[in-house]
Parts: structure tokens; C-alpha cells; sequence
């Protein structure tokens, strides 16, 4: 029960303490669940992160649902998925009682302005260390660059290039076996 405790309160404090969704997450998501807790590696963080934008629903949900199940099955993923739902739902449930007021106020307007710079400048610190953990060859360059190059060039949906991306390196991982045998 203790763990689940646990898994709720982090996940409630990640949901309270970022702002703008599921990427914006990831920093606090790494520095929780890997860094202060050690309940995920960056490999695992990457990977559930990865899962959970393929999924239906909210990014930092699934990755919380996935993280908590990880840690204590499916009590663990519940537990802490209502952690991540309930800073947010408590706040929207505050807003909506003053909504009309909040939105006009022009304070609110240039706080959500900077706000959104740091947001980017967080995603772009997490972004090159999980970089540093997942790009570790020239293959892994040449999957990167494709997948990117792909998602800013077409349209198709992320689920697609994950998936491609996994057999990518499923291939590559069949390859090394059959050279290095």
C-alpha cells in the first residue's frame, strides 16, 4: 500500500509542477522516475514514452499508467495514473469556476508566454541527455534522421514511425547477430 501511495504522490507532483502536456513532462518524468526514485533506467523512460504517444489517450497518462505497472502491476498503474490526472483535474475544476475572469486577465496572458519558453528550453535539456542513451551508433543515426526527417516532411502518424522505427532496429539488431556470428 505504501508503494502505491508513493506512486500516486509522484505522479501527482510531475502532473503539478509541469506545464503543457505530455512532452513538456519528460523532464520531470526523468528526474522522478530515474534520477530521484530509480524506479525507470532512461533507456525505460525512453521506451515508455515512446509506447504511450502510440497509444489512445493522454502521453503523460499512458507513461504514468506504464510506469506504474512496471513498479506494482495493475494497482501500480492506476495508482499512479489518477497521480498524473488529479493535480490537473483539481486546477480545471478551480479555472472553470473562474473562467470568465481568469482569461481576461493579462497578467495570466504573459505568465503563459513565458512559461512556454522554459517549457521548450526543458524538452530541448532532456532531449539531448536521452540523445546521449539512445543514439549510440550510425545505424541508430541513420533510424533517427529517417523518422525525423519523416515526421517533419509527411504526414504520417507517429504510431506509424514507431513502429517502423522498432522493426528498423529489429532488422539491424538481426543483422549484427548474422555479420558477428
Amino acid at each position: 500500500m505504501k508503494m502505491l501511495i508513493r506512486l500516486f504522490l509522484s505522479f501527482a507532483y510531475i502532473g503539478a509542477f509541469t506545464f503543457g502536456g505530455g512532452y513538456s513532462m519528460l523532464p520531470m518524468f526523468r528526474r522522478v522516475l530515474v534520477e530521484k526514485n530509480g524506479w525507470l533506467t532512461d533507456e525505460e523512460i525512453t521506451d515508455f514514452f515512446s509506447v504511450a504517444q502510440c497509444l489512445p489517450g493522454i502521453i503523460a497518462v499512458n507513461t504514468a499508467t506504464l510506469a506504474g505497472y512496471k513498479q506494482k502491476g495493475i494497482a501500480g498503474g492506476i495508482s499512479a495514473a489518477l497521480g498524473a490526472v488529479f493535480p490537473s483535474l483539481a486546477i480545471i475544476l478551480i479555472i472553470a469556476a473562474f473562467l470568465s475572469s481568469f482569461m481576461q486577465n493579462a497578467i495570466v496572458g504573459h505568465a503563459f508566454a513565458g512559461i512556454r519558453v522554459c517549457v521548450c528550453v526543458l524538452i530541448i535539456n532532456t532531449v539531448i541527455k536521452l540523445w546521449k542513451q539512445a543514439v549510440v551508433d550510425r545505424f541508430a543515426i541513420i533510424i533517427f534522421a529517417a523518422v525525423f526527417l519523416s515526421s517533419v516532411l509527411t504526414s504520417l502518424p507517429m504510431a506509424i514511425l514507431v513502429i517502423a522505427a522498432g522493426i528498423c532496429g529489429v532488422a539491424v539488431s538481426s543483422l549484427r547477430k548474422v555479420i558477428y556470428k
